[in-house]
């Protein structure tokens, strides 16, 4: 078997959601424009590095959904996306910080690593390079909001940084944020994760790792309100039995266990 980031995020969430995504094979549908903006202008980055035309890129790829019929948050066009995602490249070419040395090779980096009784690992890092001349792995974000910079060492505490750093062997993360607003905004986030932080999460996959291949996919509740994890839950139509709500959001993939779901990954 072959885990992810995304996978063991996904279990610890909700084993019984787990199941139902990589065991039967139950999708989320492809509704809301951001997720598939934030693609588009991760392609258009990597034509940055590799200085093509970030700008067309960004046009072509994006213009291959002009006509999907996706779900836009308030005051959000398919026009004011492209807009937003054209003045970001420009501002982060202006602020000119972020080195990717070999971008062939150091952007979309796939790393494995072997697990106890055979099973692999794999993560897909969006960068390996420079910021602010400090070498470290890159991961980009596109929000609407800032992310919080205090209280400090905050970023430490990212789950994902801390699998990107154990993976690679990486101490110190980066994650760039392009923050789509009226004035465009780019953050530089900097942190170090530490050698306990990398033990601890190595000994989380292992341990997950053996409840998922020992069957154990009970399901975790979210009915607390208010906060309720259940209600933004993709496969809630599943536990509930209805059959209106599967059919709104979700689509089931012929082949779940054949794990073709691996070459579409994005971390």
């Amino acid at each position: 078997m072959v885990y992810s980031y995304t996978q063991i995020s996904q279990y610890l969430r909700c084993p019984r959601s787990y199941r139902y995504r990589y065991m039967d094979g139950w999708q989320e549908k492809e509704t809301r424009a951001a997720l598939a903006f934030g693609r588009c202008f991760e392609t258009a980055l990597g034509a940055y590095f590799r200085e093509e035309d970030c700008g067309a890129t960004l046009f072509r790829e994006w213009g291959a959904y002009r006509d999907t019929a996706f779900d836009y948050k308030k005051g959000e066009t398919w026009d004011r996306l492209l807009h937003q995602g054209i003045h970001l490249l420009e501002r982060f070419a202006q602020d000119n910080r972020v080195r990717i040395p070999d971008p062939h090779q150091n952007l979309q980096v796939k790393k494995l690593s072997s697990r106890t009784g055979g099973s692999q690992f794999v993560s897909y890092l969006d960068a390996i390079g420079e910021v602010d001349g400090v070498r470290c792995f890159i991961d980009w974000k596109t929000t609407t909001s800032r992310y919080p910079e205090a209280p400090a060492g905050v970023l430490s505490l990212d789950p994902q940084l801390i699998c990107y750093s154990w993976i690679t062997g990486i101490s110190e993360a980066a994650l760039v944020v392009f923050v789509r607003k009226h004035a465009p905004e780019v953050q530089y986030l900097r942190t170090t994760i530490s050698g306990e932080q990398r033990q601890e999460f190595c000994r989380l996959v292992e341990t997950t790792i053996n409840q998922i291949e020992a069957g154990h996919f009970n399901p975790h509740s979210g009915i607390r309100f208010p906060r309720n994890g259940c209600m933004s839950c993709a496969h809630l139509g599943l536990c509930l039995g209805n059959e209106q709500l599967v059919a709104a959001n979700l689509i089931r993939k012929a082949g779940a266990s054949d794990l073709d779901w691996l070459d579409e990954l994005v971390d």
